[in-house]
């Protein structure tokens, strides 16, 4: 006896949707026959060649913009520390201080809640 739902179709097999996306090549209608996958474009060694470029040029790109970066905040933190030495900054240290001193509070109160293993590790990096 076949299974059957409400709107009377009869299910007799389980349809493998990978076979059916073979068999319907439904990009082919929408962008044309040329086009489908990369993987049935091209050899395997052309997609090793083409992965190891693009991802040589990604490491460089990220190379040389990382340098940038880390000169800006380096440069930036440098006139800063300059300028504070010139006088035209002044830091309010008790202020500072109060700011730490409450942040610790606030830390210690929310490991009490937390782990002893937390508890610790949070000890050992207050006492470093």
């Amino acid at each position: 006896m076949a299974n059957r739902d409400k709107g009377g179709e009869i299910y007799d097999k389980v349809v493998d949707l990978t076979e059916y996306a073979k068999r319907q090549r439904w990009w082919n209608r929408l962008f044309g026959k040329n086009s489908g996958p990369v993987a049935e474009k091209y050899s395997v060694a052309t997609q090793i060649a083409i992965g190891g470029a693009s991802g040589w040029c990604a490491g460089y790109l990220f190379q040389k913009v990382g340098k940038v970066a880390a000169t800006a905040v380096g440069g930036g933190l440098l006139m800063l520390q300059i300028a504070h030495n010139s006088g035209y900054i002044q830091v309010d240290w008790k202020r500072v201080e109060k700011d730490v001193n409450k942040a610790k509070k606030q830390l210690k109160k929310g490991t009490e809640k937390a782990g002893p293993e937390l508890n610790t590790f949070v000890e050992k990096s207050t006492e470093l």
